[in-house]
């Protein structure tokens, strides 16, 4: 190409711009309103990226299944039938979440979480293994014109597989979206064992419809198969089925916890999990084909023990969560952001409900229609004993819903607060594996403002607590004549022989993590 024909090119390309030019204000005139933009910005994939749409998409589609579920129930067992399972399959549900709800108190999981994981168990894994053992056993009926072993070799066979993947598959999905509230064995068994009783719910509807179905075609009542059938799967076994998935949440806790180098741990132990699960529940679908005996045997030589084994195994990864707790936040009170004697009530469930309830009772008493300090101190006899002249029941009813509020409030802050530093001390121990993530900086500074924030009212209240409970031993101090014989308050601000806790409670108030004054930072 010659130079001529480029310098033609170039000179017949149209201008552009300059940039002083734009700020005169010549191009920028010209640019129409947005309602007559000829071009406007792709929003390639921000619909999705919508948290709550998100959120209302997973549930509709959840709730669509369990319609379907539904439908398909009625159709085995009829509309009667559907009812009577329905109110029968309720029962053990409380009892379950209850269970597994006490084994999350120390770092509860967010309520969205379980109820994800116990819908997709009642609609989704429900409506899987229903479709799929039913098309699996039709199938292999028809291959071997043998009904009865077709039977038989769906509930040993394929349904373990089918049901224990379609469990998992809850577990798996909070494992990788919800990285951040999947920190150990814990939250494994919590979030398997939301979803198996989700699961077990829906089976036991269609169990106990079609007993009762049986029932009315005998014209029995409950008298007979229904009343076996619950007593078998309500009362004897209901934690049959959260028992095969907690193994997978198992395994998934402790590669939760695993360092990232590794891989292979972390790859492994889920389907390791998946295995077990599906081996035991093999166990105990085939456990009738062991003779007439063989059911029972099969419950009290397995599946008691490795009930019992489990429970222990979930209660010592309990336990070790509150250790963790006295074992990393001693560093921040070194620091100076605790008082010596928080790490070792917030390691103890039971100094964590008496702080609260302490707090309560503090912000009650130092209202304005407190009691005077020393009133039920003086000469006279308590009159309030009797209940006619105890402050409350002079105050009006405004006062006392007054009181009751701001004790509410007192406990929640102590509360938020012991949740907060559960949450700091968690991080700290990931942080020593090396799977906190990059914000850790960031996320550790938050923690430590929102304690900064409620300290003046938690610390006094865990600090007793400590020595309320005995995981404090005060250093022996001498006597002190106080004006009465005892304190107005359970504590007064000396819970042991240190200073008192002050708007600044520490001697040597800590650094602020940061510096900017966007409401990070604990402010003095």
């Amino acid at each position: 190409m010659s130079d001529g024909s480029v310098q033609h090119q170039r000179q017949s390309q149209p201008a552009v711009p300059v940039l002083e030019e734009q700020l005169d204000g010549e191009v920028l005139s010209a640019v129409p309103d947005r309602g007559q933009w000829r071009y406007r910005p792709r929003r390639v994939g921000m619909l999705w990226r919508s948290r709550p749409l998100r959120v209302i998409a997973v549930f509709t589609v959840l709730a669509l299944c369990g319609l379907v579920i539904l439908a398909l129930v009625r159709d085995q067992t009829g509309t009667q039938g559907l009812f009577v399972g329905l109110g029968l399959a309720v029962l053990p549900v409380p009892v379950l979440m209850t269970a597994f709800r006490w084994l999350d108190r120390v770092e509860p999981g967010p309520w969205r979480n379980m109820l994800f994981a116990f819908a997709w168990g009642a609609c989704a894994a429900a409506l899987v293994a229903i479709i799929a053992n039913s098309f699996a056993t039709r199938w292999i009926a028809t291959a071997t014109a043998d009904p009865g072993s077709a039977d038989t070799l769906g509930a040993t066979v394929i349904a373990p597989v089918v049901e224990e993947s379609a469990k998992a598959a809850a577990v798996l999905l909070l494992f990788l979206f919800r990285r951040r509230d999947f920190g150990g064995i814990v939250d494994g068994v919590v979030v398997a064992g939301f979803t198996a009783t989700g699961f077990a719910f829906t089976e036991n509807i269609l169990y106990l419809g079609n007993a009762f179905g049986e029932d009315q075609q005998m014209g029995s009542g409950f008298a007979s198969v229904t009343a076996a059938t619950f007593f078998v799967r309500a009362v004897m076994s209901p934690f049959a089925h959260p028992l095969f998935t907690v193994l997978t949440g198992i395994a998934f806790g402790i590669a939760a916890s695993s360092a990232p180098h590794q891989r292979l741990r972390r790859l492994a132990l889920p389907l390791v999990g998946l295995l077990l699960a599906m081996g035991m529940h093999a166990l105990w679908n085939g456990s009738s084909s062991f003779g007439p005996y063989g059911f029972y045997a099969v419950y009290g030589a397995f599946m008691v023990p490795a009930f019992g084994l489990v429970t222990w195994l979930a209660i010592w990864a309990r336990r070790r969560e509150l250790r963790t707790l006295g074992v990393e936040l001693p560093a921040y009170a070194t620091a100076g952001w605790l008082s010596p004697a928080e790490p070792l009530a917030l390691s103890s469930m039971r100094a964590r409900g008496m702080a609260r309830d302490i707090a309560r009772r503090r912000a009650a008493a130092d209202g304005p229609y407190a009691r005077p300090h020393g009133h039920a101190h003086s000469g006279h006899a308590p009159t309030h004993a009797h209940g006619a002249s105890h402050p409350h029941h002079r105050m009006p009813a405004a006062a006392r819903k007054e009181v009751k509020a701001r004790g509410r409030a007192a406990a929640r802050t102590v509360a938020e607060y012991e949740s907060f530093a559960t949450s700091l001390a968690f991080l700290r121990r990931q942080a020593r594996r090396g799977t906190a993530g990059p914000d850790f900086t960031e996320r550790e500074r938050e923690l430590l403002h929102h304690l900064w924030q409620r300290r003046e009212t938690a610390g006094p209240a865990l600090a007793y607590a400590a020595q309320a409970t005995g995981r404090l031993r005060p250093r022996p101090v001498a006597a002190v004549r106080r004006p009465y014989p005892h304190p107005s308050y359970p504590y007064d601000g000396r819970p042991y022989s240190a200073p008192a806790y002050t708007a600044a409670p520490y001697t040597n108030p800590p650094r602020p993590p940061y510096t900017d004054t966007h409401g990070y930072g604990p402010q003095g």
